[in-house]
């Protein structure tokens, strides 16, 4: 068994070069492994599943190619994406991932997450995630029409760059705690996340923290077979 993972693409129709790079991942590194795993943010922004337009077919298309191979994929909500829904995992032959979730590839039992909820010292922040990941508040969002959708979702962003311009660098990443409290919950050795687009792997107390970056400048996966391969290649 072999997988792919990756998070943070942040696909947007005004970055076709990262709707390049990600179809260019597809047919190369994915198409070589069993499984695909993203940890959220595939998307800049997601305002619902019954909005389309001509970035997301495309989008949509490539992934289902790559599902219809026998190839199985696994999505995870970020913090751009959190109201992705059943109808898109339905469409592209995806599932659909708990965030924390678990699972085991060949000898590695692994804790994936999208690690937004790791950043705990950001008080402000999870103020926020947990009003929008309220099941009241999304009913209510979704029920909107999709103009007045657009608007408030680019009136959340433009507040989100300019809160994070004024914040402490330190506060943004995650806490030390909480991520020991997550391997002492889940009794593996193994996290992988992303969300703070700060690529690195950790040795920490209760085992290795793989971070994956975004996918700004260049793109970051990690490639697991019978071993741990972390990956970056730039975007052209």
């Amino acid at each position: 068994m072999s997988a792919c993972l990756i998070s943070d693409l942040h696909l947007q129709e005004n970055r076709p070069e990262l709707t390049k790079a990600f179809k260019k991942f597809l047919i190369s590194h994915a198409a070589n492994v069993d499984s695909l795993y993203i940890l959220g943010d595939l998307f800049e922004a997601w305002i619902g599943d019954d909005f389309e337009n001509d970035f997301i077919l495309e989008v949509k298309s490539e992934l289902k190619k790559y599902s219809s191979l026998g190839k199985k994929i696994y999505l995870m909500h970020g913090n751009r994406d959190f109201l992705l829904g059943k109808k898109f995992c339905e469409e592209i032959g995806g599932f659909l991932l708990d965030d924390p979730t678990t699972i085991k590839i060949n000898n590695f039992e692994i804790t994936l997450m999208h690690g937004d909820s790791l950043c705990t010292d950001d008080l402000d922040y999870q103020s926020f995630r947990t009003v929008v990941r309220d099941e009241k508040w999304q009913i209510d969002f979704l029920e909107k029409e999709i103009s007045e959708r657009i608007e408030l979702a680019q009136n959340l962003r433009e507040v989100s760059k300019i809160e994070n311009k004024d914040k402490d660098h330190q506060i943004m990443d995650v806490n030390i705690m909480a991520v020991n409290e997550i391997f002492q919950r889940f009794k593996n050795n193994i996290l992988i996340h992303g969300h703070t687009h700060r690529p690195k792997i950790h040795k920490e107390k209760y085992g290795t923290r793989y971070v994956l970056g975004d996918w700004e400048k260049q793109y970051y996966f990690l490639k697991i077979d019978e071993s741990i391969e972390f990956i970056n290649e730039k975007i052209e």
